[in-house]
């Protein structure tokens, strides 16, 4: 084994153990992907300001994200197919961040079911949604999600329509694998992988049951990108917080005007987020669009950030731009395809070491204390 030093190592162990299918799904963007690689490069070029001869012990970086509290101010966010990159990847997720004491969000489109999830933890997760044609399906989703006692619903508002991602089309993605030539000696160089595979999850957990035409892989995709709705409308988001009835995250922002519809719709909390790069390339970073909006929206609702975060650094330029929270996918995943439940746990320690080791040498006792003075050229 390695030594793992930091988010990086973790990302180049999950793409020697993960299938080249599933990993490339997590770790691309769409088109040119310019704004995937934009949201990490962008975040690099903040410079910190070191400060000198100030008490620095005793430091937190205990928070609250919608009067939760929270170790650090992170969720993880919402990805789909997870349990491809570690078999049960979501339940292990879940049972990782429940123990270090940050929120886990469970995609619509996971492996693991809104059910499994419920089985092994203890304290309420969140569960993330997309709207889809099925309004009916999606009132069950809700209830569910009641049912299983979450304590947030995350509304995905990016996704009306798909983003194409060129990898995925080259690859052949699917779940499970295509049995092609090419995956088939992929997976040769994976045994780790194909066991696990063998009695975990192999399917989309949240609609087994619902589709008609049966609960096969290729039917439920089929019928998934079917369900995608591009008449998605504000009217809809009011629908849905009415159905919900608890805290609601709207996810997907990256526009001031966006984001003031969020508020008026009634949002608990914003994130600011072009879905990691993986859908309309060519726009912004979620870090450059991230002060405009906290300066319109900060005061009137909780602003979080979404794009990029490789570091417990990048955690903390996120903060000192106003967002009072941040969640994490790809970081996530790798830790998850690495180790499983070990690597979540190690990247989530790794951040955390790093945001407090940087709290420290820009002079700064408590994350609730960072702010634009953090950073060079605020």
């Amino acid at each position: 084994m390695p030594v793992i030093t930091c988010v990086e190592d973790l990302r180049l162990l999950a793409q020697k153990r993960v299938p080249k299918a599933f990993y490339d799904y997590a770790d691309s963007g769409s088109y040119t992907e310019s704004t995937y690689k934009a949201n990490t490069s962008d975040l690099a070029a903040i410079k910190l300001r070191q400060r000198v001869a100030i008490n620095v012990e005793h430091r937190t970086t205990r928070t609250t994200m919608i009067g939760q509290e929270v170790a650090m101010p992170v969720a993880i966010a919402p990805t789909g197919l997870t349990g491809m990159q570690w078999a049960n990847g979501e339940m292990l997720g879940a049972i990782a961040a429940e123990k270090f004491g940050i929120p886990f969000t469970l995609s619509t489109m996971s492996i693991c079911s809104i059910e499994d999830v419920a089985s092994v933890t203890t304290k309420p997760f969140w569960f993330q949604l997309y709207v889809m044609r099925d309004r009916g399906f999606v009132k069950e989703l809700i209830q569910r999600a009641r049912n299983a006692k979450c304590s947030a619903l995350v509304l995905t508002l990016d996704l009306q329509i798909l983003g194409q991602r060129h990898k995925d089309l080259k690859n052949g993605m699917s779940v499970p694998p295509k049995l092609t030539l090419a995956n088939v000696i992929d997976l040769a160089t994976k045994p780790g992988w194909a066991l696990r595979a063998l009695t975990g999850r192999k399917t989309f957990g949240n609609l087994v049951g619902h589709v008609k035409g049966g609960d096969g892989i290729v039917t439920l995709s089929q019928w998934t990108a079917s369900q995608f709705d591009p008449t998605l409308s504000w009217d809809d988001v009011a629908w849905i917080k009415k159905e919900w009835g608890g805290k609601l995250i709207l996810k997907g922002i990256l526009d001031v005007e966006d984001a003031r519809l969020a508020v008026a719709a009634g949002a608990d909390a914003i994130v600011v987020s072009n879905h990691g790069g993986r859908q309309l390339d060519g726009a912004m970073s979620s870090i450059q669009a991230l002060p405009a909006i906290v300066d319109a929206v900060g005061h009137q609702t909780e602003v979080w950030f979404d794009g990029g975060i490789r570091t417990g650094q990048d955690i903390l330029k996120a903060t000192a731009l106003g967002a009072k929270g941040s969640m994490i996918g790809r970081a996530f995943l790798y830790g998850l395809g690495a180790m499983g439940e070990a690597g979540v746990t190690k990247m989530l320690e790794i951040l955390q070491k790093e945001l407090d080791v940087s709290m420290a040498l820009t002079g700064t006792k408590d994350i609730r204390e960072v702010n634009a003075s953090n950073i060079i050229g605020s």
